[in-house]
Parts: C-alpha cells; structure tokens; sequence
C-alpha cells in the first residue's frame, strides 16, 4: 500500500473492515449512494442536463483580458471580478500553477501578472513584486512558451520577428502532404489556422505599460538564438524549416498571401457554432475573433459580435467575502456530465423510466449529430452519427461522448424505444468507421497520428496530435459489448491492441484523465464486457496493481506529475473521482468482497459531505498530459455514485450477441 502526504485518514485498521462506524458495509453504501443520489438529481437543469464546472488554470483569465484590451471592448466591473479570481489563485511565492497544488508555471504566471496590471495592480504591489521576481529567477518571459509571447507581441511587448514563423498558405497543403492542417489535432487546427492569419499581419496594439521587470535583462529581453541542432535530426530540420519560412515571408507573391488570408478566413467563418463559438473551445474561439478582427471584420459584424458573445457564457461568476470573482471556462461539458450522471443514477438502481432519466435522455436525442464534420477529411464516405461534448458544437463529435452516450440511453425505457435504437444504430456506424488502422480509436479523428507536427518550434504547449488511446478505445469496446458486438472483428482487433497496451506494472496510461488510475478504470470494465475473463493475467495484474498503489487511507489517488515523473504514478491524495474509478475496476474484475474494493467503498462513505456530495480541489481531468489539466467538478459526484452503485447492485451486463 502506498503512504501519501495529504492523502486524508488514517488507515482502516483490519479488525473494522466490512463496518464503518459501527454498520455493516452494505446499509453505509446504501446510506452513501442515496444522499448522492439526492445531491445528482437537485443539480440536473430543467431542459434535462447537468453540466459541472470545468476548471482549467488562470491562463484562461488572463488571455480573456488581453483579448478585451486588444479589441478596446475592456469592462471595469468584468475586469475587477477577473482579477479577484486571477488573484486568489497565486502561490505563496509569487508564482501560479496549472492545476491545484502543482509548481509554478512561468507561462501562466507572465500571463497573470500582465493581465493583472492592466487590472491596475502595481508592480510593487507585494503579490505583483514577488510574482515578477519568480519570473526573473526562471530566466524571464524569455523562457515562456510561444502562445505567451504571442500574447506579448500583439501588445509591443516581443517582437514579432523572435517568434516562429506560420504563414497562412499552410491552408493549402493537400491532405497527403507532410504538416498540413489536418495532420494536426482538432482542437490544435482550429487554433493554427487562426493563428496563421495572426502570424501574417503581425499586429502590434501600442502598450500601455512596460514589462521590463518580467526580463532577466530588460536590454536584451530576447537572448540570442542557440546553437542550431544537426541537419540530421528532427530539430534541425525544423529549426531550418522555421528560418526558411522568415525569408519566405519577405518574398511570398501578395496575390498569394492575400489568397490564402481569404481562404482561412473562410475556413475559420464556415466553423463557427450556431452559438457563436468555434467548436465549443474558448482558446480557438479567442484567436478565431482576432484573426477575423484583422481580416476586416468590424466588431458589429454578426459574426464577431456573435464570437463575443459566446465567450462570455464561458464564465462562471461566484460571490465570495471578497466580492465576485469571475472564472473563465475552457470548455463546456454537459454531453459529457449528463451521460455520465445518467450512468451513476442508472448504476445507484434509479428506475430506467424516472422522470429524471427520461428527460436527460431526451436532451441527448436531441444533440445527436447528423452532418459530416472535420473528421469526414479521412472518412469521406462514412455517415455522420455520434455526440460531441459541448452545448453546440456539431463540427467535431467524438467517441468517447459517443460511446458513454449510447451506453447511457440503453439504460432508458423510453417511451419511444424506436428513437434510441436508430441513434445508438449510427453512433455505432460511425465509430466503427472511424477505427484507425491499429485496431484502435481516437478521441476526434482516424488515423492522427504523424509525429511530425510535435516537432514544430511552434508547438511547444501540449499535444497537437490525436492518436488512438487506451481510455478512448475502451469506452468504444464497452459500448460494442453491450451492443452484442463483443465478438465482431473490429471488437476483437481492439481488445487485442488493448491488451498489447498494458504496461509492465499492470496499468494502463490514461490519455484523458489522471492518469493511470483512469485507464486502468477504464479498460477493465471494457475488457471483462468484451469477454476478457476476469482470471486473465491482464486483468490480475490490473488488480495487483490497483491494490499496490492504494492509499493507506482507503482510497486512490494520483498526481498530475505521473505524466512527466513515473516516480508519481499511482501516487497522490487519495480523491473521489479516482478512487471511484478504481473501485469500477476491481468491481468489474470480481473484487467485490476483496479487502482493496471493501475499504475503497468505506473512504467514499467516510469522505462524503451531509449533503451527498464530495470535494474535490484536486485536478483529475486531463487536456493536454501535464501540460493543461483540468479539474471537472461533476467527477466528484458522478464516479463514487458508480462504484457505489456497482458495488451494491452489481455490473451492468453486456448484451447477448444478436
């Protein structure tokens, strides 16, 4: 068992196994599922959906102000409430993290700091002093990612000429070139072709401030470039690729360039959302809307001020002693929590024809998508089906809202059983044909695979591809097995990758959460569906594993730092939401009665609140492996109700074969 600093209680002693507080395991579990129960069924919204929080870090904040202080559309009030919450977030050294308890990050703390003072704060201010002096010791906003001094260079603040190159006539690279827009990552194209008509203007908004305290050497705040890398290796080849494209830029014919402006333009205005939003994602939203500002498109244009308007509904404002404060949302998830809430409900013995379910399944009907999107680039051919995971985004369904949707509305008794069988027929249909060639599946797109676009000098924050993983391709195979489908080729294929995917210690990476602990919670299920006896030595392994790693405490947890430190994996104060997904799967793998699965239930009971609910500050939702993560405040709630729903009323059953 591992020992974790902050992670919680006390250690369960033996002698207590099977009672909490004097009552036998069952009546507390029982007890525990119908407060939560109670607590998910008061936060569904009247049109049938629940939506959580979606809580990223301060960067988020910070590029809302800059982009109000770019287009002169500033709001006192907004601002203030913004900069309450940018505030509240710093460390004690000066410095703010990307997610709860993590280091301090250099590009979120220059982004913070700027948009605080055009807030107002003063730089000796203490909290503005001791964050501009963390910079410094970190080598300064030279040392920041390229989308921060972006961020700088529209204000004066870095030259332009020090960044890397993104010309806009990458929109025409044909579909089988090397690096050409649809090699890269839905949620990265929709921020690089906006980006390239950025890059091609090169805007500079007059200052109304210097920032010559977030520079080691204000003299020279860009350092000289370093050695260049071998022609023989990939940052090489980039870094002459990336000088190539600065000369280019200085003979590119004007009919051209001005062509291929128009044309991204185009390309960015046929994507935006009936909301306003481009794919229902702040970041693409915020350089879609200056990208179209450069183009000519007045702020009064429906298109921009419906831009506008959509990113004011990614914020979330709260009251506090303080004051308001005003957070901004990456994203919004409500595809995603509601199926995920109707799973809990369904797996807590709600009946499959309560009002409550009727109704999300209802909502979820009617955000079916029926019309070709990005994904059909690779799969001409294939008809649209399927869920995204937003309010409005028809653009970019994906399959893993997809599978948990069609499993979430087989859990229904609908009164029209006919509307959920052909929208679980094509959902089915088209996550079939959207297989890659592995046998395995991605989150967006088939076959995104080419490492090429990691290498840019441009794309040094995060994942830009979207190739298949493990927690993807499990929910796909869950979905399959509980469609009769266990046995089919494209099912097999997929179990067979799955099973090749296992590590050494017996967990599986987990792409989309924190971290192994969501894989592993995620595949088991998937596998003992699919027909993986739960006797396998995968799935013992799996097991062995979760027990290893379990908290003295009881419960699970893992940090952030597992992405980039295997020392961390496993490791971490013990949460809700992971310690529901590994009770998913020790259930699934037979360890009901085990002692690992007995005291995991035991902590859920003993950590939740009176009103039902859970906290949970800890970040277990991941955007980009360590680089964005996110913290999705419905998990707290929607993961323990599973395991305590499972753990009372057993595993959900797969279908027979047809």
């Amino acid at each position: 068992m591992t020992t974790t600093a902050g992670s919680g209680s006390a250690a369960v002693p033996a002698a207590t196994l099977g009672q909490v507080h004097g009552t036998p395991l069952r009546r507390t579990a029982e007890d525990a599922a119908a407060r939560a129960v109670e607590h998910l069924l008061a936060r569904q919204d009247t049109a049938g959906w629940w939506k959580g929080d979606l809580e990223t870090n301060v960067t988020m904040d910070a590029e809302d102000l800059l982009l109000r202080e770019f287009l002169g559309v500033q709001d006192a009030k907004l601002t203030e409430a913004s900069a309450r919450w940018i505030r509240s977030q710093q460390r004690e050294d000066g410095a703010w993290a990307t997610f709860h308890g993590g280091p301090g990050d250099v590009s979120t703390t220059v982004e913070a700091y700027v948009a605080l003072r055009l807030a107002g704060d003063d730089p000796a201010d203490a909290h503005m002093a001791r964050a501009s002096a963390w910079v410094r010791r970190r080598g300064g906003v030279a040392t920041a990612r390229v989308f921060t001094r972006i961020w700088l260079a529209l204000f004066g603040w870095w030259r332009w000429e020090d960044l890397p190159e993104l010309p806009p006539e990458l929109v025409y690279l044909p579909r089988w070139f090397p690096l050409n827009i649809y090699d890269f990552g839905c949620w990265a194209r929709q921020t690089i072709v906006p980006l390239t008509v950025v890059s091609a203007h090169r805007p500079v908004r007059p200052a109304p401030f210097a920032l010559d305290e977030l520079h080691r050497d204000p003299a020279r705040p860009c350092p000289p470039r370093g050695r260049t890398a071998s022609a023989f290796t990939w940052d090489g080849v980039f870094q002459r690729l990336d000088r190539a494209l600065h000369a280019y830029r200085g003979v590119a014919l004007r009919p051209l360039r001005r062509a291929a402006l128009r044309d991204a333009g185009r390309w960015i205005v046929e994507r935006q959302e009936n909301d306003g939003c481009w794919g229902g994602i702040q970041p693409p939203a915020v350089y879609s809307v200056i990208a179209l500002r450069l183009l000519g498109y007045d702020l009064d244009h429906p298109v921009l001020r419906a831009g506008l308007e959509s990113l004011d509904r990614f914020a979330v404002w709260r009251e506090t002693p303080d004051g308001p404060v005003r957070m901004v949302e990456a994203c919004q998830s409500p595809v995603w929590d509601t199926c995920l809430a109707t799973l809990a409900l369904s797996d807590a013995g709600l009946p499959a024809d309560h009002p409550a379910l009727l109704k999300a399944g209802d909502w979820m009907l009617g955000e079916e998508i029926t019309r070709p999107g990005d994904w059909s680039v690779r799969r001409p051919g294939l008809p649209p089906g399927g869920w995204a995971f937003e309010f409005h985004n028809v653009t970019y369904p994906d399959l893993d809202d997809t599978a948990e949707v069609a499993l979430a509305l087989r859990r229904l008794r609908h009164p029209d059983p006919s509307r959920i069988d052909a929208a679980v027929a094509r959902a089915v249909r088209w996550s079939l044909g959207m297989q890659s060639r592995d046998g395995a599946w991605g989150a967006f797109d088939a076959d995104n695979t080419s490492s090429l676009p990691n290498r840019l000098p441009f794309c040094d924050f995060g994942e830009v591809i979207d190739p298949p993983s493990a927690d993807v391709t499990a929910h796909v195979v869950e979905m399959l097995a509980h469609e009769g489908r266990a046995d089919e080729p494209a099912t097999r294929r997929a179990v067979r990758w799955l099973l090749a995917e296992q590590e050494a210690s017996g967990a599986w990476f987990g792409r989309w959460g924190v971290n192994h602990v969501y894989g592993t919670g995620a595949v088991v299920p998937a596998l003992v569906a699919a027909g993986v006896p739960d006797g396998h030595p995968a799935i013992r392994r799996s097991v062995a594993w979760l027990e290893k790693v379990q908290n003295d405490d009881g419960g699970w947890g893992e940090d952030l730092r597992s992405y980039p430190e295997p020392d961390w994996v496993g490791r971490g104060a013990s949460t809700a939401s992971q310690t529901g997904w590994a009770l998913l799967a020790l259930l699934a793998a037979g360890e009901r009665d085990g002692q690992a699965a007995r005291r995991g239930v035991e902590w859920l009971a003993r950590t939740q609140r009176e009103d039902g609910s859970w906290e949970e500050p800890w970040f277990t939702g991941t955007g980009f492996p360590w680089d964005f993560s996110i913290n999705y405040h419905l998990y707290r709630q929607v993961f323990p109700l599973m395991a305590l729903g499972r753990y009372l009323h057993g595993n959900p059953e797969p279908r027979a074969a047809a």
